[in-house]
């Protein structure tokens, strides 16, 4: 393969995952795919993992005043023990069959959210129960390709946050879930000592477009956030599930 294809497609997949540190919608997920044109997805998952871990130490940074404890406290327990299924269960379950799944599930919600409504929807109230159950699948599907990201809006956009709240809890579910995976990930053999040498040349680029992610959601408005959000999540959706269904 011609070196500068990958480099270039891996500095794209850098700054995706540092953008969607920064709180953009939906961007870090379509890293794993990207870099999937150019090396297997299970490669690419693996590379990029340390590259999530960096990235999620400057979007702790830049949120650090901003989060719902409440949702944490929640969601993060179900989001490892998410991991620890996926780490269970690597050589049982088929990668295409949980991203069709995930697909299947981010697109139903995302096109319930865009069809007209009367009134204004009230927030849904913070639950246990369905928190706990989304947040494992979360952790699950995250752990299997880093899509992590469509169960959890399924349970956390009903809530109505403030942008930056939302941003700032989801960059602080997903930073504990990425250490949770450094272990299976390296068990696995997914953290080889190539894969260490590219992710530490890519860190820089990812660190840096952390506050690209940053200053977005501090300028769009909050409406529009949301609505960015939305379509987001049903156009990867719509991307899990042709990969899904081609294999």
């Amino acid at each position: 393969m011609d070196g500068a294809v990958f480099w270039t497609v891996a500095v794209l997949a850098a700054m995706l995952v540092g953008m969607g540190k920064g709180g953009m919608p939906g961007v870090a997920m379509l890293s794993v795919p990207v870099f999937s044109l150019v090396i297997s997805p299970v490669t690419a998952a693996g590379l990029l993992l340390p590259v999530y871990v960096l990235s999620d130490m400057f979007g702790l940074y830049a949120y650090r005043h901003e989060f719902n404890a409440q949702v944490l406290k929640i969601m993060v327990p179900g989001m490892v023990v998410g991991v620890g299924i996926g780490w269970a269960t690597a050589h049982l379950v088929p990668e295409w069959a949980v991203t069709m799944v995930v697909g299947i599930i981010g697109a139903s919600f995302a096109l319930n959210n865009l069809r007209p409504r009367r009134g204004v929807v009230a927030a849904k109230p913070v639950r246990v129960v369905p928190g706990l159950f989304w947040g494992t699948i979360s952790g699950f599907t995250s752990f299997v390709s880093h899509t992590g990201g469509p169960p959890y809006q399924v349970y956390t956009l009903p809530l109505k946050m403030s942008k930056t709240m939302f941003a700032g809890t989801t960059t602080i579910s997903f930073a504990i879930v990425n250490l949770a995976k450094l272990p299976p990930y390296y068990a696995l053999g997914q953290l080889s000592a190539q894969n260490l040498h590219v992710a530490v040349i890519l860190m820089p680029i990812a660190a840096a477009s952390v506050f690209l992610g940053v200053r977005f959601v501090r300028w769009v408005p909050e409406k529009l956030f949301y609505k960015a959000i939305t379509w987001a999540l049903l156009v990867l959706s719509l991307k899990l599930i042709w990969n899904g269904v081609s294999g």
